[in-house]
């Protein structure tokens, strides 16, 4: 085993520390449900100190004054012991989170890596600009870093979505209190180590594992934290904003769940569109806010497509996920695990069909059965609510305007497929459909140079690219007299 698995502690101020209450909490492996370690529990208490090191870090440590470039040296430097440790940072994921290995080393490590590579490179190039106003002025901008910044970081995804948010908060400057999942802080910790090791100076990040309504809830109220970044539920996000307004009116970016249709027409490549829409579902489980989890079928094909969608999920390997054959590894918990089985049983009782799996895949973890329902109208709750799992609701069209009436008829709007040969077609969905993100003929396609987030009640914001930038980042007006 490459993965070094210990008790785990807090890291403030470039320290490793107990909890000030001397709180510890078991960690699980959701394959085998044994504890995998134990780790201190965070509170307000512990926020405060973290929060005290990130401001004095930004105010008056070397972090503000280094330059730019120096900071993307640091990420560089982090960004290649990433690289060098990757096999136990990909196990270390797996056993924590229950993905399948084969999953954690050809795409969370490599996306990982590549997002603090970029921001590396991004943080000398964040500049102001000047501006030709009226009157005998000079005029130009500063952008500057937002100062400190709450970070909460999701279970399904634990160390990329740690990368998508701490890579642009250090490129522009920021400092960190970053709150792992209760259910996956090991990763988290193991980035502790390898950013000490890296060079980065106390203070500049700071990690507090702890449970959400403690630790979580004590990061989006601090009065002295200038930002919150929240990946999760849109009811937790609606919660974090709330106390993000109530407290210090602290600045909110969200991204939040969804419930993407992923569009099959008559026209496409049936084989093509069958891999996506198996990629589209069962991809980390179906643990993925932008999981393609409405398949709506043009009326003409959906007996073909069906048929081999439903062979295609029978023959989808689910087991141990240390085992590179393994294609669908464990829930990420006891909880999610028995969410995900009060689903199907809803969708049963409300009349849809279940065309194969819908249980569970083994008498010990947290597997499910890669789960196809059909016959499933619009009102069911498994075509309206976020499942977060293995299962997908197969529905019907006619024609195209009926389409995007309904799939735009949800609370959500972070992502879409459409599969067509009809490039116009392809254009006109691209369009019409409100969401962040519109794959055509492809789905699950990432790159840190491209923005992701949603609308609607998926939240607000856009992590990747440039635009996360914005993020995290102040906008100053500098207005000079010529006279």
């Amino acid at each position: 085993m490459k993965a070094k698995i210990k008790p785990g502690k807090l890291l403030i101020n470039n320290e490793w520390c107990e909890a000030q209450s001397g709180k510890r909490f078991e960690v699980t492996n959701p394959a085998t449900e044994e504890v995998l370690a134990t780790v201190a529990e965070g509170d307000a208490p512990d926020v405060d100190r973290a929060v005290t090191a990130a401001r004095r870090a930004f105010e008056e440590g070397p972090w503000k004054k280094m330059s730019a470039r120096d900071r993307g040296r640091i990420l560089y430097r982090f960004a290649g012991l990433l690289d060098k440790n990757r096999d136990e940072l990909a196990e270390l994921e797996t056993l924590n989170n229950g993905k399948p290995i084969r999953e954690t080393t050809q795409a969370d490590l490599p996306l990982t890596i590549d997002a603090f590579e970029y921001y590396a490179g991004l943080a000398d190039k964040i500049h102001g600009d000047t501006l030709p106003v009226n009157g005998n002025y000079f005029n130009y901008t500063l952008r500057e870093p937002a100062g400190v910044v709450g970070q909460i970081i999701p279970w399904n995804f634990p160390l990329l979505m740690a990368a998508w948010k701490l890579g642009p908060a250090l490129a522009t400057g920021c400092t960190v209190v970053l709150k792992p999942a209760e259910q996956t802080p090991l990763t988290a910790l193991r980035l502790g180590e390898l950013l000490l090791e890296a060079g980065l100076p106390p203070g500049v990040v700071n990690i507090v594992p702890g449970f959400g309504p403690t630790a979580g809830a004590a990061v989006a109220r601090h009065m002295d934290i200038d930002k919150v970044a929240f990946t999760g539920s849109t009811d937790v996000g609606k919660l974090i904003m709330k106390m993000a307004a109530e407290s210090n009116l602290k600045r909110v970016s969200l991204e939040l769940g969804g419930k993407a249709p992923n569009i099959i027409f008559a026209d496409c490549d049936i084989d093509a569109a069958v891999n996506g829409a198996m990629q589209g579902i069962f991809f980390n489980q179906g643990e993925v806010c932008c999981a393609g989890s409405r398949l709506f079928i043009e009326e003409k094909v959906k007996e073909e497509f069906l048929s081999k969608l439903k062979t295609r999920a029978e023959q989808k390997l689910v087991g141990d996920p240390l085992d590179p054959r393994t294609e669908m590894g464990a829930q990420a918990s006891a909880e999610q695990f028995h969410k995900i089985l009060g689903y199907i049983k809803k969708g049963k009782d409300e009349g849809a069909r279940l065309l194969t799996g819908g249980e569970a895949a083994a008498e010990r973890g947290y597997f499910i059965k890669p789960t196809v329902f059909d016959g499933v109208t619009d009102e069911m709750a498994i075509a309206r609510e976020e499942i977060f799992g293995p299962v997908v609701s197969a529905l019907s069209f006619k024609n195209i305007d009926e389409l995007t009436r309904r799939a735009n008829n949800t609370i959500y709007g972070l992502s879409a497929g459409v599969w067509t040969r009809d490039i116009g077609k392809a254009h006109r969905m691209a369009k019409e459909i409100k969401a962040g993100t519109i794959w055509i003929n492809c789905y699950n396609c990432f790159d840190a140079a491209s923005p992701f987030g949603g609308f609607k009640q998926s939240g607000f914001g856009r992590e990747l690219g440039k635009y996360a930038l914005e993020l995290y980042t102040q906008v100053k007006s500098v207005w000079v007299a010529m006279d």
